[in-house]
């Protein structure tokens, strides 16, 4: 081999160790990442059920086990709470809440739900709460929804009775769950509480370079893109306060909404407090939702008994 030749010969091999070397970096710098971006958009908050305040005498404490990752492994699981109401025959609600509170601190708007008439089913996903300890990502979540799904067909048995409800982040798990259970319709309504339109919208909305960090986003939950394929009743609630999901992102979702829909802005309200800082009309948009739930046809026979929405407070 010539000088010349062993020479190209050489290049030709540092170029694809320099090649792959580059992937196996360019891999480590997007999985690194990842894993700074779930753990900054998430903030998963422990606790344990010791933080819990019960709602009434008859709340159930209950694990959920996730299907185990490989035969004979220990499962992970959810930490799920049962809130009943007195009228066995009332709406439930899935309670999927957003990123950082876990369960047992979202109890103050549990509790304003299940005032208003309605049982409540609430989890947290892994990562928060007593649930198992995991990096949280999108599809760890949907996944842990799907678990959640399961326990609250159980306890509420007829679809018309069954009402999704997602706050913050948790809108876009309600949608996902929402868009998967669709065909058949296995759910009366889908309620979304300060709901975002995508991730990649919320980067891009709430900081000033975020048009540029866009690219970047590995955590989705586009609701934008499946609002519209969802045809059950949705309420969608929003104060014009809100300095953590900018509002006209719920207007976005309701403008992208087909079928029956209801816009509820809740004028100087904040992103977490409507049921505190609105309580009467809070609990009034409950009782609707409840209340159109047993309604059905053409003309509405429970006008008469749905409580009025209360005028902002």
């Amino acid at each position: 081999m010539s000088r010349s030749e062993h020479w190209s010969y050489s290049l030709r091999r540092w170029l694809k160790f320099g090649f792959a070397a580059c992937i196996v970096a360019s891999l480590a710098a997007c999985a690194w990442i990842d894993a700074q971006q779930r753990a900054k958009v998430y903030r998963p908050t422990v606790g344990t059920i010791a933080d819990w305040k019960p709602i009434t005498g008859h709340d159930e404490a209950l694990w959920l086990d996730l299907p185990p990752e490989r035969p004979g492994a220990t499962p992970q699981r959810l930490r799920a709470l049962w809130i009943p109401a007195d009228d066995p025959s009332a709406p439930s609600v899935l309670y999927l809440h957003g990123t950082f509170r876990n369960v047992f601190q979202n109890r103050p708007k549990i509790a304003a739900i299940h005032a208003a008439g309605l049982s409540v089913l609430a989890i947290d996903y892994r990562g928060w709460g007593d649930s198992s300890v995991v990096l949280p990502s999108e599809q760890s979540i949907v996944e842990d929804a799907e678990v959640a799904w399961a326990e609250f067909s159980r306890r509420a048995p007829r679809p018309q009775s069954r009402v999704l409800f997602g706050h913050s982040m948790g809108s876009g798990v309600a949608v996902e769950l929402a868009l998967r259970h669709r065909d058949p319709l296995e759910y009366g309504a889908v309620v979304i509480e300060s709901g975002m339109t995508s991730m990649p919208d919320m980067v891009r909305d709430i900081n000033p370079v975020g048009i540029v960090l866009v690219p970047l986003v590995t955590q989705n939950f586009a609701s934008i893109d499946k609002i519209d394929r969802i045809a059950a009743p949705k309420w969608f609630l929003s104060g014009t306060a809100d300095k953590t999901v900018p509002p006209q992102q719920t207007q976005r979702l309701y403008d992208a909404a087909s079928g029956e829909k209801h816009l509820e802005f809740f004028e100087g309200g904040s992103h977490s407090g409507l049921h505190r800082e609105f309580e009467q009309r809070y609990r009034a948009v409950w009782q609707a939702v409840a209340a159109a739930l047993t309604c059905a046809g053409g003309v509405d026979p429970c006008a008469a008994a749905r409580p009025a929405l209360a005028a902002p407070q």
